[in-house]
């Protein structure tokens, strides 16, 4: 239906109050306003210079036999205006609707004074649907009725409706499972612009419509949706807002042309030829006044919405603080941008980003890809959804580069980056950047990593192609391969170096460790001695004390005349040596034991034996008498040491 904003801006660009009839002179120009006014201007123009009124209503068409006998002058495709602006009588206003039930779509064309209960007698012989099981829903109008009039609808000449059968049973399972497998799959179309003889390679999803194709080729080519001529689409796309899958293309590649069409003053017979073939010319409701903005009207308010509900959520925020955050809002929104099939971006600064790539080990470098986003410009959103996107691109640059990315849109996040620019990359490559204007962006910096500096090696700007975006990324991967694997060598050079000098190293250390502990273990051994030797020398020193006091307490030895009773001992040492001694009698034996000390025989080491009888004699009381352990009047003793 049309809003009151709607027909006041049709009253605005046409001077006509009447709505109806505003609508059906738009629709004899097929909705072009450049056209429209064109001919307005004309008519004007033949009415200042006194050209004859010709009959007939008012800004109708010509028909072929009143232009035939009419002045050459005359033959405008439209009438005069006269002062008056009188309503004249109107013919018959076609309507076009497009209705959608399940999987099928059916055109229904039907005059304004037809009601809405035709249009569903219509659909019953259609869809085989009795009439009363049907709900036509799609109406911008809330209270519509099978006896409604369209033409109290003010409809627009081409609508979409759908029906509701909740009183029916659902489709079977396996057609929705093919349908739903079908809208999950790729289709790749090959455009061929055929002004500039260029292709572009164009990945969409088959839930895409034929709508979003023609919006993407306009921000490639520049050609309006309404002015865009194409060959090559299937005779089922019959709709714009139909999918992909369902649209009847060659699965996977399809090939499609695009042309701009020509656009001269048109008969209405003409512009109606042409409109019929919806493959060949675009003519979907949602690019109507795509060309608004000529005549100073805003997109968001010609249909009664302020511009700023238009507007898509900043990709970071202005100022931000830290560049972890804004990352990661960055990539949140990517996503809900153009889905989560894209590159990784990396969170967190640009410092952080350049340690992550350029300072690992060698083999595990990569090329730093700066991805700079532009919300104002063109080629933006193609670029993201067709090239950035594309599997393959996101494949590569997961596996060889680290991605950064930075929002150009907002001034101040623009002077911020540029500051970065200048402090890592130097002041030219910052110049280049900032000479970049708004429709060359988005960029993608490819950046590589060096002994001194960071060297920026390619900037891509968004006017490319997947493949042209490929073979850059391919070709910087090149060159940072044979600097990588100059690195690799220069690396493993450096890293045997250093092997082979802690091997040395380390062999010199356990060589002065070896001498240090040979040298400690001499100095406890010779320690040991020593002490040991001081030892002896203690126990010699306090052993010849105890013989010489022994000697010294020694009765003396009797005399051989003497008169008392006396006992010759003869005492063999166990190195063969004798000494011999003289005792009296009635000595008791702890004397023999201290002579025999004092000669260096102590009895607690050795044991004194008799010969006859074998006995031990130390084992004796050495409190009794030679005579009465029977060592009298001689006898022969020899030393044993004891175990």
């Amino acid at each position: 239906s049309w809003h009151f904003d709607d027909q006041k801006f049709i009253h605005a660009c046409t001077g006509i109050e009447n709505i109806d009839e505003a609508i059906t002179l738009l629709e004899q120009n097929n909705w072009d306003l450049v056209l429209f006014c064109l001919n307005l201007l004309i008519c004007i123009s033949f009415s200042e210079y006194g050209g004859d009124t010709l009959h007939g209503p008012a800004y109708g068409p010509t028909s072929h036999s009143t232009a035939a006998s009419s002045t050459p002058s005359s033959s405008s495709a439209f009438r005069h205006v006269v002062p008056s602006r009188q309503i004249v009588e109107r013919q018959p206003r076609m309507l076009d609707f497009r209705v959608e039930y399940r999987d099928r779509n059916v055109d229904v064309v039907l005059e304004d004074s037809s009601t809405v209960g035709d249009i569903k007698h219509i659909l019953e012989n259609e869809l085989q649907i009795p009439a009363s099981k049907m709900l036509l829903k799609g109406w911008k109008t809330g209270d519509v009725d099978d006896s409604t009039v369209l033409k109290t609808l003010h409809l627009p000449k081409n609508n979409s409706l759908y029906v509701l059968t909740p009183d029916l049973p659902p489709p079977s399972s396996s057609h929705s499972g093919a349908l739903q497998e079908s809208l999950n799959q790729n289709f790749m179309l090959i455009v061929t612009h055929r002004e500039v003889q260029r292709e572009y390679n164009l990945n969409f999803s088959g839930s895409s419509t034929i709508q979003e194709v023609k919006r993407n080729v306009y921000d490639l080519t520049s050609i309006p949706v309404r002015h865009q001529l194409w060959e090559g689409w299937p005779p089922s796309a019959t709709d714009d807002s139909m999918t992909l899958a369902v649209s009847g293309l060659t699965f996977p590649c399809h090939r499609l042309t695009v042309g701009r069409r020509s656009s001269p003053v048109q008969t209405r017979e003409q512009s109606e030829e042409q409109c019929t073939d919806v493959h060949m010319v675009s003519d979907s409701d949602g690019d109507d006044f795509e060309d608004a903005t000529e005549f100073g009207v805003d997109d968001g308010e010609m249909f009664g919405v302020a511009s700023s509900a238009l507007r898509k959520s900043p990709m970071m925020p202005e100022n931000a603080e830290n560049e972890g955050d804004a990352l990661l809002q960055f990539t949140a929104e990517f996503s809900s941008r153009y889905g989560d099939c894209h590159p990784v971006y990396f969170i967190g600064s640009l410092e952080a980003a350049f340690q992550e790539a350029f300072y690992g080990k060698a083999r595990d470098r990569k090329l730093l890809a700066i991805y700079l986003h532009h919300d104002e410009s063109v080629l933006t959103n193609v670029f993201c959804s067709q090239m950035l996107c594309a599997e393959s691109i996101v494949s590569y640059l997961s596996q060889n580069f680290i991605t950064w990315a930075w929002d150009m849109t907002k001034e101040a996040n623009r002077a911020r980056f540029l500051t970065m620019c200048t402090r890592h990359f130097g002041s030219v490559v910052a110049q280049t950047i900032r000479t970049q204007k708004t429709d060359q962006f988005p960029l993608f910096l490819i950046i590589m990593g060096k002994r001194s500096s960071n060297e920026v090696l390619n900037v891509i700007q968004g006017n490319t192609t997947v493949d042209e975006l490929m073979m850059r990324l391919m070709a910087a991967m090149e060159i940072f391969s044979a600097q990588q694997q100059e690195d690799i060598k220069d690396e493993d050079e450096r890293e045997a170096r250093e092997n082979v000098k802690r091997e040395q190293d380390e062999a010199y250390r356990i060589s002065l460790e070896a001498d240090r502990a040979k040298r400690e273990a001499q100095e406890r051994e010779m320690a040991e001695q020593f002490r040991l030797e001081q030892i002896r020398k203690e126990q010699e020193e306090e052993r010849e004390a105890i013989r010489l006091s022994l000697e010294q307490s020694l009765p003396p030895e009797p005399k051989e005349e003497s008169t008392e009773s006396v006992s010759k001992l003869r005492i063999r040492t166990p190195s063969g040596e004798f000494f011999e001694r003289r005792f009296l009698a009635s000595s008791k034996l702890q004397v023999v034991f201290d002579f025999v000390a004092s000669k260096g025989y102590p009895w607690e080491e050795y044991k004194l034996l008799g010969t006859f009888p074998r006995r031990d004699v130390t084992q004796l009381d050495p409190n009794k008498s030679l005579l009465e352990v029977k060592l009298y009047p001689q006898e022969t003793l020899f030393l044993e040491a004891k175990e």
